[in-house]
This record gives structure tokens, C-alpha cells and sequence, in this order.
């Protein structure tokens, strides 16, 4: 079983990877459009993607994500925190696509910190993968971050996902810098600078995460009385945000010595150092990396 030929997939709302494997290695990786951004059905667009795929044989399909949701391919329903990689396998949803047989991982809910009702979906698998990767992670309470559209703050305790927290700060950011007038005067174009984002961590260090709905118009103000730049102005915006997430992320789950961030490139970065102005450590887990250790994980468990 374990040289068996697979395609294992991430298939979000914003983007579908896609990986051949035989075994621990991967043959082939292709790229696709999101679950929102489909032109045609789910079954056909990946049929189309793994068509050639299809001539090296492989037995199956594992597909994390936002494919398994209601606006997917299937809705897989959600398994309840606490969970493992064993309860998560359980309750994956299997059907066949032209003689291709599919399974579709089905995401985690849970009640948050605030008491509210939470979900993830794509993000469990990363955390399995995550703990598959540095063993040191399947031992005792662990902190875990998955910056994103949606940020996952996810508690684990000796290798199951106890429960989590949502915060779209990607999705604010991206609404703020191109519909709103905090972007006016060309801010809507410009990337965030470096310098921009540590005096928004700085505000927020200043004032707390209780006060960034009144901090975020003075990415407005400072560009009309102080001249900042659009580059700096959408940096300080994203220093607010993100800082404001950190700082929230400290009350609700105490003192921190150390998280885990999942993920890859900038954003991660971001968390890194806004992370470090609190003083607390944080280790990088590649995202891509952690997605395919996390669908072996789940592979392995629905074959017990």
C-alpha cells in the first residue's frame, strides 16, 4: 500500500494543488483554480487536471479542503473537536468520479474560546501534518497558527486538535485595502512596507487590541496630515491587524512561550514578528509540506 500511485490535493476557496505521489515521493504537482473561482463542475475541472495523471495508475484520490464544503465538490460533514487523525479519517466522505475513487477529508467544528461555534476545513490536515513532521508536537499542549484568509488559532494536546479559533484577518485586509477610503489615494495599489508594519504592531503594543476599530482610521489620518506613504499606510494597517490578532490570541489562550506557525512566505513572516514583539518564540512549519504529511497521516488511519 505504501507505493500504491495516489493524488493527494488542497483544494481552498482561493487555489487547488494537486500532487501525483508513489509512496513519500511526489511525481507530479499541478495547480488549480479555488472552489469560488470555478468555471465548471468540480468533478470535471479536476478530471480535466489528473486526466494525463490518470495513465500512471493510481488508486485513489485524498482531497482536504474547501472542496468537502457546501459551496464544493461534496459536503463531507464535520467531525467534533476533540479529534485525531483517526476520528477525522472516520468520517470522510468517499464516492467515485469516472471510475476514480475519491475521499474527501471533512474538516474539524468545535465551541471557541468565546463560546461560539467554529469550523475549519484544510486546516486539520496541516496540523496532523505539522505534528507528523516534529514529533516534539505530539507531546503535551501546543499552540498552533495557520495565518491565512481565515487565521485557525488551533490548541493541540498530546497529538488531537482540542479546538480553535477563527479570525479573518486576511479577508479584512484584502476588503479594507480595496473598498474602503483607509485605502483612498492609492493605497489600494501598493504592497505594505516593512516600516509601516512594525508602527502598527507598535500601536497596538501601545494601546491594546480592545482599541483597533479607533486605530485603523489613522491609516487614513497619517497619509492626510503626516504623508504617509500608501506603501506604509497599508504596512501599518496590516501591523494592526495582525498585532490585534496576536494580542487577542494571548488573553484567550494565556501565557504563550512558544507557537507553531504553519504556512510559507510573507504572511508567516508577519506572525513571526509580531510574535517576537511579545516575546514569545515561534517556529515555521512549510505549508505545502505540512499538507502532504498531513494527508499520509489521514491515509494511513483510514486504512486501519
Amino acid at each position: 500500500m505504501d507505493q500504491d500511485i495516489v493524488i493527494v490535493g488542497d483544494w481552498g476557496t482561493s487555489r487547488l494543488r494537486l500532487w501525483l505521489r508513489q509512496g513519500k515521493s511526489v511525481i507530479h504537482r499541478r495547480d488549480g483554480p479555488g472552489v469560488s473561482a470555478l468555471t465548471d463542475s468540480p468533478e470535471k475541472t479536476f478530471l480535466d487536471l489528473v486526466g494525463d495523471w490518470r495513465e500512471a495508475g493510481p488508486t485513489g484520490a485524498l482531497l482536504c479542503g474547501m472542496v468537502g464544503s457546501r459551496i464544493g465538490w461534496k459536503e463531507a460533514p464535520y467531525a467534533a473537536c476533540p479529534a485525531g487523525p483517526a476520528e477525522v479519517a472516520d468520517k470522510a466522505l468517499r464516492f467515485a468520479a469516472d471510475g476514480l475513487p475519491i475521499t474527501l477529508v471533512p474538516g474539524l467544528s468545535c465551541a471557541n474560546p468565546l463560546g461560539g461555534p467554529d469550523v475549519m476545513r484544510g486546516e486539520e490536515t496541516q496540523v496532523f501534518g505539522a505534528l507528523a513532521l516534529d514529533g516534539a508536537l505530539r507531546a503535551g499542549r501546543r499552540l498552533l497558527v495557520l495565518p491565512g484568509t481565515h487565521n485557525k488559532w488551533t490548541v493541540v494536546e498530546d497529538g488531537r486538535i482540542m479546538g480553535f479559533v477563527t479570525a479573518p484577518v486576511g479577508e479584512t485586509f484584502a476588503l479594507l485595502k480595496q473598498h474602503s477610503t483607509l485605502a483612498a489615494g492609492g493605497g489600494s495599489q501598493a504592497d505594505g512596507s516593512a516600516e509601516g508594519f512594525a508602527k502598527g504592531l507598535a500601536r497596538i503594543a501601545e494601546h491594546g487590541a480592545a482599541r483597533l476599530p479607533h486605530l485603523m482610521f489613522e491609516t487614513r489620518s497619517r497619509q492626510l496630515l503626516e504623508g504617509l506613504s500608501p506603501a506604509d499606510a497599508m504596512g501599518f494597517l496590516s501591523g494592526l491587524l495582525v498585532g490585534a490578532d496576536v494580542a487577542a490570541a494571548r488573553d484567550w489562550f494565556g501565557p504563550m512561550d512558544a507557537v507553531t506557525v504553519i504556512g510559507a512566505g510573507a504572511l508567516s513572516d508577519l506572525y513571526v514578528q509580531a510574535l517576537g514583539q511579545v516575546h514569545v518564540d515561534a517556529t515555521v512549519v512549510d505549508g505545502d509540506a505540512a499538507v502532504l504529511a498531513g494527508l499520509s497521516t489521514i491515509s494511513r488511519s483510514q486504512q486501519k
